[in-house]
This record gives C-alpha cells, structure tokens and sequence, in this order.
C-alpha cells in the first residue's frame, strides 16, 4: 500500500522539478543576454557565439535569447513527456551548462 502512494507521488513530483528546472534555464539564458548586453559596450569583451554577435546590442538580440530559450524549454517539455529520464537529464545538463556562463559572465563585471 505504501509503494502505491509513491509511485503515484514520484510522476507529480518529477514534472514539478522538470518545470523548475526549465523556468531556471528560460531564466539563465534571459540573464546571460543581460549580462551580454551590459558587458560588451565596454570593449574589453566580446560574445562567444559568432552567429549572435552581430546582433548584440539591438533589440533582436534580447528577443532571440527570449524566443530561443523558450523553444528549447518547450522541445525538452516534449521529449520530458516521451523520455522523462533523458529530458530530466538534459534539462539538467543545460540548467548547469547556462548557470557556469553566468558565473563566467559574472566574474567578468569584477575583472573588467
């Protein structure tokens, strides 16, 4: 009777966390687009990824981090919904990859 009420818990439990951890990665990616955006007019910096760096600076660039973090959440939603272990770990694997670039983007505004 007790596993019953576990395993009726753990699914509800598992979509709870999945979402948390998607609305972390929306929010680090929004963050990273932050510290971009308020790191590069100095000059003493530049983005990494060669396709985003021209739009740095315009309003394309906030709007494709939004739309772009917010498609991936919903792509690893579904794969969640198909494959919850593999969308958990990936979900997991991008929560901690965005949250060591914020470190390194923050740790700039203390070295620049």
């Amino acid at each position: 009777m007790g596993t019953e009420n576990l395993e009726k818990k753990t699914p509800a439990a598992g979509k709870k966390m999945m979402l948390v951890l998607l609305a972390s990665l929306v929010t680090l990616v929004v963050l990273d687009g932050a510290l971009t955006e308020y790191l590069i007019p100095g000059g003493r910096v530049r983005e990494a990824n060669p396709f985003l760096e021209p739009l740095v600076g315009k309003a394309g660039f906030m709007i494709l981090k939004v739309v772009g973090a917010s498609l991936c959440a919903w792509l690893l939603w579904d794969v969640y919904r198909r494959y919850p272990k593999v969308g958990t770990i990936a979900a997991w694997v991008a929560v901690l990859a965005y949250g060591a670039i914020v470190i390194w983007n923050t740790s700039l505004i203390l070295l620049v």
